[in-house]
């Protein structure tokens, strides 16, 4: 088992496990050996090979399935390696998976699957054999290595699916918050479509399947793990927000470190996440642990989601005014 606490930095918020934790949190963990009932895998932890826990679990419970697979990449995630193929076989071994997961969806599901510029071709061959394209969504990963002979790649992929022409999407759930650099007044003087506030002007814009404001978790944030590719919970509260209801089921196949399961649990949504690896199951335990106690999610207040940086930039100016106002 890796992930123990190791000495980090003095700021370093990244979430890590001690033995006892481990001890505590691998005792919460499911290995299915039978059949499941709905009621015992609500709002669980699988601790399981996908392919031996798929065929347990019961049918058409999922509302919104979220898939973010390893990339077609070699990568080590704690103690599971994965190895790059041909874009073939990584299509033919996701095909393998994804038939398998249909039988576990509504009707009216929604599906959502990560992957990178090069294995997202592989991805839409095997999604649209089971489920209805509805968008691509690109968003900005704004870490990343440079190249000395290439563009620095920092985009990834989302592909939005629907089982049928029937689907949940709020729209009014997920509006974004966006900074006015130029705001137009009409005759009268007042703002057109925005509004001016002690911090700034802003407009509350409906979303597109462009995402610049994304955070990617780093050693300072509360939510960060040393999982390699762990994906943001903002970026799944956008996803949740607008493809389920609440009391609605989650599945993510792929768990990691829970990030899917801790943002449903937040957004009052049911849940249940599958992962290979014990060690990042435990981190998903004690990430729903603080949930419990935490329940914010990084640039999304008020119910809406704001640009990045700019959330934070909006509580230091309020945080000021009491100071001063204090004073």
């Amino acid at each position: 088992m890796a992930l123990l606490n190791n000495m980090r930095a003095k700021n370093n918020r990244t979430i890590q496990l001690t033995e006892t934790e481990i001890n505590l949190y691998k005792n919460r963990l499911l290995k299915l050996e039978k059949k499941a009932n709905l009621n015992a895998i609500t709002n669980k932890t699988i601790n399981q090979n996908l392919f031996e826990a798929v065929e347990l679990l019961p049918s058409a419970f999922v509302d919104l399935l979220f898939i973010d697979p390893p990339y077609n990449l070699d990568r080590k995630f704690n103690t599971v390696k994965f190895k790059s193929v041909n874009n073939q076989d990584y299509e033919d071994w996701v095909d393998g998976w994804l038939g398998k997961l249909v039988r576990l969806l509504k009707p009216n599901a929604s599906v959502y699957i990560c992957c990178d510029w090069n294995s997202s071709s592989s991805i839409y061959n095997a999604a649209k054999k089971y489920f209805k394209i509805q968008n691509r969504i690109t968003w900005e990963r704004e870490k990343g290595r440079g190249a000395k002979a290439n563009w620095k790649n920092c985009t990834e992929d989302i592909w939005f699916c629907t089982l049928s022409d029937k689907y949940v999407f709020n729209i009014n759930d997920v509006k974004l918050k966006r900074k006015v650099l130029a705001p137009y007044t009409l005759e009268n003087g007042k703002p057109k479509d925005w509004q001016s506030e002690t911090e700034g002007n802003f407009r509350i814009t409906s979303p597109s399947n462009i995402w610049t404001d994304i955070s990617v978790p780093f050693w300072s944030m509360p939510e960060n793990t040393d999982h390699p590719t762990q994906k943001p919970e903002k970026l799944l509260a956008k996803i949740i927000l607008a493809s389920s209801n609440k009391g609605d089921f989650v599945l993510d196949p792929f768990a990691g470190s829970g990030t899917t399961q801790v943002t449903a649990k937040k957004l009052g949504r049911k849940y249940l996440g599958i992962e290979l690896d014990e060690a990042y199951c435990c981190l998903t335990e004690k990430r729903l642990a603080s949930a419990e106690i935490d329940g914010s999610i990084q640039g999304y207040s008020d119910g809406v989601f704001w640009e990045r940086n700019t959330l934070q930039t909006r509580k230091k100016l309020m945080d000021k005014k009491k100071d001063i106002a204090n004073k």
